[in-house]
């Protein structure tokens, strides 16, 4: 307890009338006060129980801003679940049906791949059958005009063939040598001159524009 002196106020004789201010922490309340929240017998202001205890409740009824949430019930853990166990069942079907799929694409491929050349080898099979015809006309009746005529028949026919799937002979002779297109197997003179395709050995072809096989030439320089 402390005393203030004010001055605005002064008692008869004109001194400062002295004011006593009393700390609310150590008045003991007593039943009257406690009530009413009234003046206590020191001179100091009361508090009431019963507003500090509406104030405790208060205070005790308004959860704090971060306190946890309020745990589920039974029912929602167990609803959780069992969605969780459809969710795990249809994703485990799908990854099952992706790998069949993926398997079945490979196989087809694979498969298309295998038989890609089926086409080809088709149209091979009349020339084989020719050939087979020539031999044995060659058997019966040996007529080295007949067989050669009929070689070349059978030569022309596998090269229309061969033709159609787009395979084209190396033009060589004569040519500039281009190292992508020409292997040089011979190579003769010392000159410096550009070297130029003297002679073929081995022809050359290629498939839809790209060589399969360089033509094997013989190289002099020009």
């Amino acid at each position: 307890m402390s005393e203030h002196r004010g001055f605005d106020d002064e008692d008869g004789r004109g001194e400062p009338r002295r004011v006593k201010v009393t700390d609310k922490r150590r008045v003991r309340m007593d039943d009257a006060g406690s009530s009413t929240g009234g003046v206590t017998e020191a001179g100091g202001v009361g508090v009431s129980e019963g507003s500090s205890t509406s104030e405790a409740s208060g205070r005790s009824a308004t959860p704090p801003a971060n306190a946890a949430p309020r745990p589920s019930s039974a029912t929602d853990v167990d609803e959780a679940r069992r969605q969780a166990a459809e969710y795990r069942d249809h994703l485990q079907r799908l990854a099952a049906d992706f790998d069949n799929y993926r398997k079945r694409v490979l196989k087809e491929q694979t498969r298309a791949v295998e038989m890609a050349s089926e086409p080809l080898v088709r149209r091979l099979l009349e020339v084989l059958d020719e050939f087979d015809l020539a031999l044995m006309a060659a058997e019966r009746r040996p007529d080295f005009e007949q067989f050669l005529h009929g070689v070349e028949l059978v030569y022309a026919k596998l090269a229309d063939i061969l033709r159609a799937e787009g395979l084209e002979r190396i033009d060589a002779q004569g040519r500039p040598f281009d190292p992508e297109k020409h292997e040089a197997l011979i190579q003769v003179g010392d000159g410096d001159g550009e070297p130029v395709v003297s002679d073929v050995l081995r022809q050359g072809y290629t498939l839809k524009g790209r060589v399969i096989r360089p033509a094997g030439v013989k190289v002099t320089p020009s």
